[in-house]
């Protein structure tokens, strides 16, 4: 019997949830890279100190990206709220539903290979969905506030920096905790974006139903092969 495939397809991410996606992940490539040589500062470069400004042009670039990362965040929040129900999706968890705990279960298996039956969803996965919020969100927030916490150190007393991120180094500890906690980010972020590429392009392959492309169009396309 010949094999027959039938495709199916739903509008699930509007444009500036893509937009932000991947104005997020430029952001998060050029933050890791930046901030992992501002904490292991390059090498002394031979030549004139007043013609050379490498460490200068690294910071300048993790500042400028960290307001482009704070800003493209907060227009993220507002989508929420005014965008289709899966730009919610990375605000919200429904874990007062039954059926959650129970595909999170199912999802849990499927990625440690111990079921072959993959299920499709629409928006993200209820697995995803746990990372994405702790991630994402609550570890989006706490870099902010670390970093614009160090920032106001260089800004100073009395600059605006120091006025509404001022108070988080002394509630902490001391700068060095602040720093360590920021830094720490850096890596754990670090590996959530390694395990998203993977988890993305292993759905596309195994799953039958488009991640990455979604991402692109906007459209989410499932096949299902019938005898």
């Amino acid at each position: 019997m010949e094999s027959t495939i039938k495709r199916t397809c739903v509008y699930v991410y509007e444009a500036p949830v893509r937009l932000w996606h991947w104005l997020n992940a430029l952001c998060i490539v050029v933050l890791g890279i930046t901030g992992y040589l501002i904490a292991n500062p390059l090498p002394t470069i031979q030549g004139e100190p007043n013609t050379l400004f490498v460490m200068g042009y690294i910071r300048f670039f993790h500042f400028a990206f960290a307001y482009i990362f704070t800003f493209a965040f907060i227009g993220r929040i507002y989508w929420a709220f005014v965008g289709n129900k899966h730009s919610r999706e990375l605000f919200t968890l429904p874990i007062f539903k039954k059926a959650y705990w129970k595909e999170l279960g199912h999802e849990i298996q499927w990625y440690l290979f111990l079921t072959k039956e993959p299920k499709k969803y629409v928006g993200h996965n209820p697995l995803a969905a746990i990372f994405m919020i702790a991630i994402i969100v609550v570890g989006g927030i706490v870099m902010v506030l670390t970093g614009f916490a160090l920032y106001a150190e260089q800004a100073g007393p009395g600059s605006w920096q120091d006025s509404m991120f001022g108070w988080l180094i002394p509630m902490v500890g001391q700068s060095q905790d602040v720093r360590m906690w920021h830094h720490w980010g850096l890596w754990i972020i670090t590996i959530f974006v390694l395990l998203h590429i993977y988890a993305a392009v292993r759905e596309d392959i195994m799953s039958r139903q488009s991640l990455v492309s979604t991402m692109i169009s906007g459209w989410r396309f499932f096949k299902d092969d019938r005898d």
